[in-house]
């Protein structure tokens, strides 16, 4: 089956082929990896069709997303969406990182680009004294931040559809560049199937 797979990508253009590739490797990867304990997933509520999944650990966060093969969380058994909407907030972060638009743009430029998104666009706004505001936008829809630096804080919108995005990757980006000290996560799962279809 997956020789299948890997004869078919031969069909597609170089990037769905690399990402194929890519999936194909973490497939095999997972076929011979020693079984590894789930992870348990992050709180779960459900709200009047609002599906939202809350985590204050990133670790376990970036490992419980980075599980899920088709990139939209969601709970063997429940309902699919439309795409998922991560809301993060970052505290604590290396002030100096969160000061200007060149350094902001290019932490959110690289998320997308580790996560495989298509960018088609991006627009950042340097505010005096304090603040960036930005977007990046992505075939798969956007990703937004706003800083504090006066604060060491940023809020971060990733917000995608399809299963070809890979999340995790963006998330540790960001750890990497600013630097936080702690994390929140907030899914919010958007067009949920039954209601987009009902």
């Amino acid at each position: 089956m997956l020789i299948l797979a890997a004869l078919g990508a031969v069909a597609v253009p170089l990037s769905s082929r690399q990402s194929m590739t890519k999936k194909i490797w973490t497939a095999i990867k997972n076929l011979v990896a020693k079984p590894k304990a789930a992870v348990a997933p992050p709180l779960i509520d459900n709200d009047k069709g609002w599906q939202l999944i809350h985590s204050d650990d990133a670790n376990k966060f970036e490992r419980w997303i980075s599980e899920d093969p088709e990139g939209l969380p969601y709970l063997k058994g429940e309902e699919h969406s439309l795409g998922s909407h991560i809301l993060i907030e970052l505290f604590g972060c290396d002030q100096k990182s969160l000061e200007n638009e060149a350094s902001v743009g290019t932490a959110m430029r690289d998320a997308a680009i580790a996560s495989e998104a298509t960018v088609v666009t991006d627009s950042f706004h340097e505010f005096k004294p304090y603040g960036v505001s930005g977007a990046v936008i992505i075939q798969e829809s956007h990703y937004t931040i706003h800083t504090w630096p006066e604060h060491g804080y940023a809020a971060v919108d990733l917000f995608y559809c399809g299963g070809t995005i890979y999340v995790d990757q963006a998330i540790e980006v960001l750890r990497e560049q600013f630097k936080p000290t702690k994390m929140k996560f907030l899914v919010v799962r958007r067009g949920l199937q039954s209601e987009v279809e009902g």
